[in-house]
């Protein structure tokens, strides 16, 4: 009987820095659809999130994948593309204005939102994190479609209650990770639960199925 070895390279997890890309982008944002800070300094902020955000949230997704975890690199690489693009549109755009096309757009990737949301039922701070930012990518959607200010402070809001779950997140998840067991409650269940409690057994169980050790994805 032949044998495969497969060599598995552990690796911190992504999460925390990706939602802190998160938290940075909805907070700023969110601060300019408030008029907390005037319209002209979007542009500063849309350079902070290029800078910043989009570059950790795509390391967060190649991370992800690398981890077997393609719900946290389905899940930030789809945040890092959104927004990116909400910083370019805001870049080329005059400040304040609001966009049809940047609302499509936004509203696209709401849904997309839902994919690694759902998938995520094992992890529910980690499903709510990207189920709430799929709902502020809706609403933003709706506010530059329409460019009523009510919409805006409704995103504002939603982007606000965002930045402070994704603050929790990545605080739960780096204390799990550096504790090697659960601080915050995470809500972790089932498969997500076996990952942090179980056996090496259980961990390796269903290796040979995952995609890049079977034959085809």
């Amino acid at each position: 009987m032949s044998h495969v070895r497969v060599v598995v390279r552990p690796i911190g997890t992504p999460l925390p820095l990706g939602f802190l890309g998160l938290f940075l982008a909805t907070t700023a944002f969110a601060a300019v659809q408030l008029q907390w800070v005037p319209a002209d300094q979007g542009r500063v902020v849309a350079l902070g999130v290029l800078a910043a955000t989009v570059p950790v949230q795509l390391l967060a997704s190649v991370l992800g994948f690398l981890a077997r975890d393609p719900v946290a690199g389905t899940g930030m690489g789809v945040l890092a593309g959104t927004w990116g693009a909400v910083a370019l549109a805001t870049l080329t755009s005059p400040p304040g204005a609001a966009s049809a096309g940047l609302g499509v757009l936004l509203l696209a990737a709401g849904v997309a939102m839902l994919v690694p949301a759902a998938a995520a039922t094992t992890k529910l701070v980690a499903a709510s994190v990207m189920a709430l930012a799929g709902v502020r990518f809706a609403v933003t959607g709706v506010a530059e479609l329409t460019g009523d200010r009510t919409w805006f402070s409704a995103a504002a809001v939603v982007g606000l209650v965002l930045a402070a779950l994704a603050l929790y997140g990545a605080f739960g998840f780096e204390l799990e990770d550096v504790r090697h067991r659960t601080v915050l409650p995470l809500g972790r269940r089932g498969a997500g639960r076996v990952a942090l409690t179980g056996s090496e057994e259980d961990e390796l169980r269903a290796l040979a199925h995952e995609a890049g050790v079977r034959r085809q994805l």
